[in-house]
């Protein structure tokens, strides 16, 4: 049977219909704004741009809240008084500052004098203490110094080291194209001698595409294969296998620290990355990223997880900037998990890329992004290193006071070919109040504490 409705039922009834969505949305409304609370919490300001203030409080979580109307400067501590939903997990906080009070200094431990903010037992725990002495020594130069991880120069490299105290050199193969192993040995060791903190010495030996050492035969008889050849060869235990060699060949030759692997999942051969990887899954990668770092403890020379947050299927970011539109949910399902499954097998350093990762953030590439370094040290909850990709790759190469901007975004090394412009925009920073010297002081204190967990300092002392 047809019902015949007249014009004023179908008045009423659209007119019942309307009414009943708006009573919806207004309880909705009420229900969101009864999820929210008032309450305070006390912290470092880390950044303060359009109205946002980025807050990391004292267990290293950062909050990012509105902040309309006030007058916050980088580097104090503050004690907010704020309205809204503070959750440590999401990027973008839901959050209004209704006051806040600038408290006269950082909480110091009774015992050791170190700022509460800086103690997140984290995996340097151990060595805090011998590296906060430490810091204590250096001037400010010396601090900056240690924040640069500087591409290896054509000449006086000794004298430059012992000038300006970096944090380490990275060599690329031209700078052991055609040396013995004794040679390689004498380099590094005399790099060690130059300068009273030893250095970091750092290479990207990943193996197949990308390989700096053992593209001299001198040095290795045969390359280092990539990681999808060893995988296809042997599974893991061939990539376990690999890993141990090539550590013994880097310590031998005085290298210790390798930017690598590379934990970023692609699994199409059209990809930029995909020669590089292991052109498998995330279960299959983050399986890759665990077994790395659990077979290169004891011998000497760090690992490093890179890209994050995921290199996905974007362009060369060598030659130009990137910009990787997918979903937030994608990035943290697919990509995110091998970082995960590093960090928790004990990775000390992540490189972060320079890809502008749109759903994360629009506006920087990740290697600039506080948003992107929340992620990792909020959600993933690393306490390592930080290191930007190399900031003369053109992705990044035209953006003003960069080496700032890194810092600012939370990186502790900044890869970097112009040091002179890096100290230079450093120094001009602090002058200005763009950066605060507890920023710089936290940076160094990380790197300290990492040389010290790698018994190159107290090797040094001894």
């Amino acid at each position: 049977m047809v019902m015949k409705m007249n014009k004023k039922t179908i008045i009423t009834i659209s007119f019942a219909f309307v009414l009943g969505i708006i009573i919806s949305l207004v309880s909705l409304s009420s229900a969101n704004e009864s999820k929210k609370e008032t309450g305070k919490f006390s912290g470092t300001v880390m950044g303060f741009v359009d109205d946002v203030v980025t807050i990391e409080d004292e267990n290293s979580v950062v909050y990012t809240c509105n902040a309309t109307e006030m007058n916050f400067k980088v580097g104090e501590n503050v004690t907010i008084e704020y309205s809204g939903i503070l959750n440590e997990n999401s990027v973008i906080k839901d959050c209004e500052v209704l006051d806040y009070e600038v408290v006269s200094s950082d909480v110091n431990s009774t015992d050791t004098g170190i700022p509460v903010s800086w103690q997140d037992n984290g995996i340097f725990k151990d060595f805090y203490v011998q590296a906060y002495n430490k810091l204590q020594t250096l001037t400010q130069d010396e601090k900056i110094g240690q924040l640069l991880l500087v591409r290896y120069p054509d000449s006086n490299q000794i004298s430059t080291l012992g000038k300006y105290g970096f944090g380490g050199y990275v060599f690329f193969a031209k700078d052991f194209d055609g040396k013995t192993t004794e040679e390689v040995k004498n380099m590094t060791s005399s790099l060690q001698k130059a300068y009273k903190i030893p250095i970091l010495t750092a290479v990207d030996e990943e193996g197949g595409k990308v390989v700096r050492v053992s593209s001299n035969s001198k040095l290795v008889p045969n390359k280092f294969r990539s990681p999808s050849d060893l995988y296809k060869d042997g599974g893991f235990v061939k990539i376990k296998e690999d890993t141990v060699e090539k550590s013994k060949v880097l310590n031998n030759l005085g290298l210790n620290l390798n930017l690598a692997p590379v934990v970023d999942v692609s699994t199409n051969a059209s990809d930029y990355m995909y020669e590089r990887t292991l052109q498998e899954n995330t279960n299959l990668t983050s399986t890759y990223a665990k077994t790395v770092v659990e077979a290169s403890k004891g011998t000497g020379v760090s690992y490093t997880l890179k890209h994050f947050p995921g290199y996905g299927n974007n362009p060369d970011t060598h030659t130009g900037s990137t910009t990787d539109n997918r979903s937030y949910d994608d990035i943290m399902k697919n990509d995110i998990p091998p970082f995960e499954m590093g960090i928790e097998a004990g990775a000390e350093a992540v490189l972060v890329s320079h890809n502008t990762v749109t759903n994360i953030d629009s506006a920087n590439p990740a290697s600039l992004s506080p948003a992107v370094h929340t992620i990792l040290r909020n959600n993933l909850k690393f306490t390592g290193v930080i290191i930007t990709d190399d900031i003369a790759m053109g992705a990044t190469n035209g953006v003003s006071d960069v080496t700032v901007k890194a810092i600012l975004a939370g990186n502790d090394l900044v890869i970097t070919t112009d040091y002179d412009q890096s100290i230079s925009d450093i120094k001009k920073a602090l002058s200005n109040g763009t950066l605060n010297e507890s920023q710089i002081d936290k940076a160094a204190f990380r790197v300290l504490a990492w040389k010290y967990y790698k018994m190159l300092i107290a090797e040094n002392e001894k």
